[in-house]
């Protein structure tokens, strides 16, 4: 019995090794930054990252509110600042930074 608890405990170990760690490829890619060093994403890949699970990969919305006319409601600084705080269910500081701004300033683009 206590070779199966092993056994189980040994492919469960693996499995997880396995998985575990594959987003490190993605977060190294270049994007065409001449240097090799940093790499700088773009607002909208920031914002799949990070926000389009609740606010859908077209701004859509979904358990988060539809954002494609955000800009229209919201100045840059209206968003940064709610991507600080938080509102609702959304919880603060999700995105730091020069990150942050680069997401406020392309949503307040969206009109």
């Amino acid at each position: 019995m206590k070779w199966k608890w092993a056994a189980l405990f040994l492919g469960v170990s693996l499995t997880l090794a396995a998985c575990g760690g594959g987003g490190d490829n993605a977060e190294n890619k270049n994007n065409g930054n001449k240097s090799g060093g940093e790499t700088t994403a773009s607002a909208e890949q920031i914002f799949k990252q990070n926000c389009a699970s609740c606010h859908g990969q077209d701004l859509s919305g979904g358990a988060g509110p539809n954002l494609q006319k955000v800009g229209s409601k919201y100045s840059k600084d209206q968003i940064k600042d709610i991507i600080a705080k938080g509102r609702g269910i959304m919880r603060g500081g999700l995105i730091k930074g020069e990150e942050a701004d680069k997401v406020a300033e392309w949503l307040a683009a969206k009109k």
